[in-house]
């Protein structure tokens, strides 16, 4: 039996994907500039121009466009919570802040290496909570579910006034993740969970996880899911995240790394991920294909960033263009913020990618 926590699976993980034995240096597009300060994100920007994040047990607060950070504890006298740095923010169009995450101090990671799937006692639970101040006080702390959840990564809140976040959920007999939604129709206090997106697989790294979801022109919700399969899986909502009746391959080949959706004040689409294979290359090593990481040999790359968009709801893409670029490093997990109209803020949990770039000079040609 092979029990290791999360975050020594992790390290022992990346150690043995690393293409290269030493990184080489970072290498951003021509037009990106780096923001001023290290800080993650997500991010969402207050009513009085100041921008909010949160780390661990505290608030940010930056209102000198990130140059420098006030903070305090996000629940001083509550329980004992530690957010994840995955997770998902948002700020409502009435001023209600929304966080989603996992609780890093409930984590408890016990997948059995014989019987490639996890023993009992396996948890780290999705929490969401809001607050109706700014971030200066939390209320209305909800548990949605306990098993074990890859990621929370993605939410939005519908033109209907909706909120709808991604989550995922640790599957059992075999070992594998699946997806689903929480939508709130009071903007984070109660909500309703969706059906589960299942794709089978078996692995700790199998199945279907880490989804990103934006609302289509018509109407529907569309959801990208990251798969083992060389592109993401894409599933529709017609009732705003509380079921997913069309699931399917999407046209979009990716790496098994997450992407993300944004809608922006221009209208277009926003794709930013890791594509099947660096820039120009038709290979890339793979893992598993032995139902430990998963049960078919999956490309992990993760050493390009790219950004496409989209002018007809994901019908037809840009070309895409590379972001960021270090062979031997892995730069995924994006959060974007459109810090102003066509002005992105670009950060990735996995790597020192933290740079402002504007809309329109990704897209010249």
């Amino acid at each position: 039996m092979n029990i290791l926590t999360t975050g020594i699976l992790g390290i022992l993980l990346a150690i043995l994907l690393m293409p290269r034995a030493v990184a080489d240096d970072l290498w951003l597009h021509p037009a990106c500039h780096p923001l001023p300060s290290k800080e993650l994100g997500p991010f969402v920007r207050l009513a009085d121009g100041a921008i909010l994040a949160v780390r661990d047990s505290r608030v940010l607060v930056s209102r000198d466009e990130g140059a420098s950070w006030d903070s305090w504890p996000l629940l001083p006298d509550g329980p004992d919570i530690k957010v994840s740095s995955e997770g998902a923010l948002l700020r409502t169009r009435s001023g209600v802040l929304i966080l989603a995450f996992m609780n890093m101090n409930e984590q408890d990671w016990r997948w059995n290496s014989e019987k490639h799937d996890a023993d009992p006692g396996t948890r780290l639970p999705t929490y969401a909570m809001r607050s109706l101040d700014d971030g200066r006080t939390w209320q209305d702390l909800h548990k949605l579910h306990d098993e074990w959840t890859g990621c929370v990564r993605d939410m939005i809140q519908t033109r209907e006034g909706e909120v709808v976040f991604t989550s995922m959920m640790l599957l059992n007999n075999p070992g594998r993740h699946s997806v689903l939604t929480y939508v709130s129709d009071d903007e984070g206090a109660n909500w309703t969970r969706s059906n589960i997106i299942d794709l089978g697989g078996n692995g700790h790294h199998g199945g279907a996880t880490e989804s990103t979801i934006e609302q289509l022109e018509d109407g529907r919700i569309w959801q990208l899911i990251r798969t083992n399969w060389d592109r993401f899986w894409e599933a529709f909502s017609e009732d705003g995240g509380r079921s997913w009746r069309v699931i399917r391959p999407s046209s979009i080949d990716a790496s098994s790394a997450p992407g993300l959706l944004k809608r922006l004040e221009s209208g277009r689409l926003m794709l930013v991920w890791n594509r099947l294979y660096p820039e120009g290359k038709r290979e890339y090593p793979r893992t598993g294909g032995d139902r430990e990481w998963s049960e078919v040999p999956a490309c992990n790359h993760r050493e390009e960033l790219s950004v496409a968009f989209s002018e007809d709801d994901g019908k037809t893409w840009t070309t895409p263009v590379v972001l960021a670029r270090q062979p031997g490093a892995w730069l995924s997990y994006p959060y974007v913020l459109e810090a102003q109209p066509g002005e992105l803020w670009i950060t990735t949990m996995q790597g020192d990618v933290r740079v402002m770039v504007r809309e329109l000079d990704l897209l010249a040609k």
